[in-house]
């Protein structure tokens, strides 16, 4: 216990400690949110993979979807590797740097207003990103909780107010900078812990090889038969050591919600509005791909063999496994050193993405509906040229702003996760759903075709927000929370793509205006 204690303070001190370092660099909005637009490759690349992965991927959905499809969980962290990570870069990167440093937009809202020349568009936007980033920013106060719990025995309730407070002081200090630079040091410990882990559990059932052979004999459970679902109904001896599991259409449902859906979220596109410059993008586009390959292809892998470790708790109430708990379960028979890098480990993943999504949901607030309008106010405007000194000062009060929403924010989420409606999965897949399945289509499209309208846009929004909501007030009956987000991911494109075509197209010159950025 006195390592795990001594590890977790060291880190929380250079958490801490980065913040106040950072803080000279965040008096500005663009150095608060943005670093400036001056962020190189690898903390960008490392920024990017850590705000995808954290204990709602580690706890959450490793351990539900590990037991649910078995080996072929593996192929969710390869999705995320090659298109929640090297796809998005390749398709946004470039194109996002450049259009948004041309239309001088700072957040995914404020693309949606001047892309699509609508204030409304930006305030509907912001509205939506702040209302649904809540529930993805509980589970992973959640996830870490949980982790927390079973390492030191501290109740769930304390773990999460103080990941909160501790997640706050280091954003509020250092905004962007300091968040990209823990990201980093974060980064680095995830990649060695989950290596690691990996090879201790393997070794604990006595080898890759042994680990199969045991995953082969594995069955469905009287529970899991009893799940209406029908997720087991074609089972066969071995599925769950086979190439695509008990189930490949469900799989697939998971592999795009959690692959594409990165690409609509605006904490993850953010990233790309900071880097440096287009050969920055180049090099970050490597190294996020083997970083999202090693995390969350090592994450998914090991939650692959949950059913090899005493079966999870069944609520009969709800008919459910307690699923959260099957990735603690594994990790409690490792020595107290390991407990300890586990600590770290989701401490790391978990604090990069708390640190992003309020970054993200504050900036959001402040500069697209408090301070929406981006032209100078008379307030600054002397003999006819800005005042800088006036200026500074709403720079300054932008900021503040900011550093108390983000406040507000954390606050909500934490009374959220202390009284959660629903699993760790669930409530990411709430949130992304919503998320992604209203932006990446008006988004992506925007950055590619001039064709698309304002009216399409709307429509994506209410296609998409419409869909998640209604399912969730419906129970879930309609579809489960993972299907119902890749679905209105896909369908956002088909609903862009037909809107855009039957109503008012924009005006010519505004467009092209924007798309000059891509002849520089």
């Amino acid at each position: 216990m006195l390592v795990k204690i001594i590890l977790t303070i060291i880190f929380l001190s250079i958490m801490v400690g980065v913040g106040i370092h950072s803080r000279k660099q965040a008096n500005s909005v663009d150095g608060f949110v943005l670093g400036g637009r001056s962020v190189g490759p690898w903390l960008t690349a490392f920024a990017y993979g850590t705000s995808y992965f954290s204990a709602v991927v580690f706890v959450g959905y490793a351990g539900q979807f590990g037991w649910k499809y078995g080996l072929s969980a593996s192929w969710i962290g390869i999705g995320n590797a090659f298109i929640g990570s090297l796809l998005a870069w390749l398709v946004l990167g470039r194109r996002t740097k450049l259009m948004t440093q041309h239309i001088q937009s700072r957040t995914m809202p404020d693309f949606f207003g001047t892309r699509y020349d609508s204030e409304g568009l930006r305030i509907a936007a912001s509205i939506i990103a702040f209302v649904f980033l809540i529930p993805y920013t509980a589970g992973v106060y959640m996830g870490i909780s949980k982790l927390f719990e079973m390492g030191f025995g501290i109740p769930y309730s304390y773990c999460a107010v103080i990941m909160a407070c501790l997640t706050a002081v280091y954003v509020i200090l250092g905004g962007y900078k300091a968040t990209a630079i823990n990201d980093f040091i974060q980064g680095i410990i995830m990649l060695f812990g989950i290596v690691t882990i990996i090879g201790v559990i393997l070794n604990h059932q006595g080898g890759l090889t042994a680990a199969i052979g045991k995953m082969a004999e594995a069955t469905p459970t009287a529970h899991d038969m009893a799940d209406k679902s029908g997720l087991y109904a074609a089972f066969q001896p071995g599925d769950f050591a086979s190439w695509f599991g008990p189930n490949p259409l469900s799989l697939l449902g998971v592999v795009v919600l959690t692959s594409l859906g990165t690409w609509g979220l605006p904490q993850m596109v953010g990233k790309f509005y900071s880097i440096t410059d287009e050969s920055a993008i180049k090099r970050g586009t490597v190294i996020s791909t083997v970083f999202a390959l090693i995390i969350s292809g090592g994450c998914y892998f090991l939650g692959s063999f949950g059913r090899l470790f005493p079966e999870p708790a069944f609520n009969e109430a709800k008919g459910k496994y307690a699923f959260d708990s099957i990735v603690p379960s594994m990790l409690e028979t490792l020595p107290d050193i390991l407990i300890a890098l586990v600590v770290l480990l989701v401490l790391s993943a978990s604090m990069s993405t708390l640190a992003s999504l309020v970054l993200t949901s504050s900036s959001t607030m402040t500069l697209d509906i408090i301070y929406r309008d981006k032209k100078a106010d008379a307030a600054e405007v002397k003999d006819g040229e800005i005042d800088a000194d006036v200026a500074e000062k709403k720079e300054k009060r932008k900021v503040v702003v900011m550093r108390m929403l983000i406040i507000f924010f954390i606050v909500i989420s934490l009374m959220i996760a202390l009284n959660p409606p629903q699993f760790i999965a669930q409530l990411m897949g709430i949130s992304w759903g919503a998320l992604a399945g209203a932006f990446l289509a008006p988004f992506m499209l925007g950055l590619y075709w001039k064709g698309v309208t304002t009216p399409s846009v709307w429509a994506c929004f209410i296609w998409g927000v419409g869909l998640t909501v209604v399912n969730m007030l419906m129970g879930n009956k309609l579809l489960n929370p993972i299907d119902c987000g890749a679905v209105a991911m896909v369908g956002g494109f088909v609903v862009v793509f037909l809107v855009s075509l039957v109503t008012k197209k924009m005006n010519g010159s505004l467009v092209d205006g924007i798309f000059e950025c891509y002849k520089k």
